[in-house]
Order: structure tokens, then C-alpha cells, then sequence
């Protein structure tokens, strides 16, 4: 399946064996819609706590935003093996765990918040994004803050141990703005900071942002403000190097994208209450991500 290429600064520009059932297994990581037909499973690496991409429900069971998209990959799956069922197994991975959960062919899909990145690449497949983390700030809503200038001379929060500081060192905003920077132990304090009124902002993946403002006790109080200092692509990681399979994932991903399914599934996790508790991010859908789904590509630029 061929893309055209994006626009965006950061995004940038099968056939089966017949005699699948003899393959050793060996051969199935080059060939997992063999091993998927044989099995009539397909495995979902999942995670339990990645909102609102990969999470429990209430019932302990794995829902979300990019599992939803992978159910429908599985279903896409199951019609080119013209199989009559395909049963749909769970993994519950971690950061540590994810990528070695699909180079062991423990999991055929990995459906959370990894971002697609060079390294990465080296062991493991992607296909099209389904979102784009930007790095920007969350301020009070009375401070008149809404991009990087308004805060000079401020005091500005970063959680101890992330990349923030790094991205405000390399963009010189705190050496041209003379930022004042402090450290939280982690996000929640680095929130409350700005919620205390001790930090003028808290710069973080705009995502977890809009999270800890939807927790919040009033989260009319508080804005995601600021250009975009990064860009994250979020998308499903698979095997490497077996083409058939990826063809599959990327042409329903194409689909999804094209058909305009994925802005439905957007509202539904982004801009609507979600379960278990009605949480609503209330996060309208940035310009990188919209970008991405007009120029839709596996490609990205590191």
C-alpha cells in the first residue's frame, strides 16, 4: 500500500504458504497471518494503565482508544484469512516489556502509546499513527499565558527525570526567557504547582496534560496552551520484516483513516466521557494529528 507523504514538521515526509501447517515455528515470524490462520488467534499486547489509549475498564478488562483499533485490525485480519472465527487473546505489557511482548511472537499487535522512533525501529515495525503527543503547557486560566513568551521571567515547573528541561534547553527558552525552573517529584505535584499558583506553567506531553486537568477538582481553571516544542508519533507496533502481515495492518489503518472511522473513535476517547468514571480529556484533535490523517503514513521523521 503506498501513502502520500505529510506535511507535518514531524511526521515525515501476501501471499500465504499453502502448506502453512507444516511452517516451523521459526518460520512464523516471518509469516504471522500463518500462524495466525493455524491458530485462529491473534494476541493483543495491551496496557493496563495508559489512558485513554490501553486501560481497564471496570471489569478489569482491556479497553481504550488504540484497542479499539486493533479489534478492528483483528477483524480485518480474519476477513483476508476468510476465517469463520478468529479468537482475540490479551497481553498486559509494560514500557520494559512491550517491544520484547512482539519480537518473541508473544504478541502479534501492541496497541498503547509507543512512539514510533528510530531506535525502535531497529527491532520492531510500525504502522500509521493514531496520534501525535505534542509537548506543550498547562497555566491557569486567569494568567494570560498562552505561548512560550508570556513567560518571562516566570517560574516554570518540570517533574524530575523527564526530557522537558531538555527540549526548553535546546529551544533556548530558558536562557531567552530567563525561565526560573523548579522540579516536582512527579506530575501530579508538578500540577499542583501550577494549580498553587507556585509555577506559572508545567510543560509535558500535551496528553498527559489534558489528563491531569480533566482530574482535576475545576478543570475550567486550567488551559493547554504553547506551540508545540515536540512531536510524539503514537502508533501499533508489530513484527519486523514480515510484509504480508503489515500490509494487512496498514491497509485497514488506510481505511480507518480514509473512511473517516478514526475521527469518529477520536471524539469517542478524546472529547467524550469514557469509562470507568466519566472522565472527559476534552482535547480537541491538534493540527500534527489532523495533518497526519489527511497525508496518512508509516514514515516518520526522527
Amino acid at each position: 500500500m503506498h501513502y502520500r507523504p505529510t506535511i507535518t514538521s514531524r511526521i515525515a515526509g501476501g501471499c500465504l504458504a499453502a502448506s502453512c501447517c507444516l511452517l516451523a515455528p521459526s518460520a512464523y515470524a516471518a509469516d504471522g497471518l500463518a500462524k495466525i490462520k493455524e491458530t485462529r488467534t491473534i494476541t493483543i499486547a495491551y496496557r493496563e494503565a495508559s489512558l485513554p489509549f490501553s486501560y481497564y475498564n471496570a471489569d478489569k478488562k482491556p479497553i481504550g482508544y488504540a484497542v479499539e483499533l486493533c479489534l478492528k485490525i483483528a477483524d480485518a485480519v480474519k476477513r483476508e484469512l476468510k476465517l469463520d472465527r478468529l479468537n482475540v487473546e490479551f497481553l498486559a505489557v509494560t514500557p520494559s516489556t512491550r517491544i520484547p511482548a512482539i519480537v518473541d511472537g508473544k504478541a502479534d499487535l501492541e496497541c498503547g502509546s509507543t512512539t514510533n522512533n528510530a531506535e525502535r525501529r531497529k527491532q520492531v515495525a510500525f504502522t500509521i499513527p493514531h496520534f501525535v503527543a505534542a509537548a506543550r503547557m498547562v497555566v491557569r486560566t486567569d494568567s494570560g499565558i498562552t505561548n512560550w513568551s508570556d513567560l518571562r521571567d516566570k517560574q516554570v515547573v518540570t517533574t524530575k527525570g523527564t526530557t522537558t528541561v531538555k527540549l526548553l534547553n535546546d529551544r533556548d527558552k530558558v536562557r531567552a526567557l530567563g525561565l526560573k525552573l523548579i522540579e516536582g517529584r512527579d506530575h501530579a505535584e508538578s500540577f499542583s504547582m501550577v494549580e498553587k499558583g507556585q509555577a506559572a506553567a508545567f510543560p509535558m506531553d500535551d496528553v498527559l496534560l489534558f489528563g491531569l486537568r480533566a482530574n482535576s477538582e475545576n478543570p475550567s481553571r486550567f488551559a493547554v496552551v504553547g506551540d508545540a516544542l515536540s512531536a510524539e508519533p503514537y502508533a501499533i507496533m508489530l513484527r519486523k520484516d514480515d510484509p504480508a502481515f503489515k500490509a494487512v495492518v496498514d491497509r485497514e489503518m488506510g481505511r480507518i483513516i480514509n473512511d473517516g472511522e478514526i475521527y469518529k473513535l477520536y471524539d469517542k476517547w478524546f472529547k467524550s466521557p469514557i469509562p470507568p468514571k466519566g472522565m472527559n480529556m476534552n482535547m480537541p484533535i491538534g493540527h500534527l494529528l489532523r495533518d497526519t490523517f489527511r497525508f496518512p503514513t508509516d514514515k516518520v521523521g526522527d
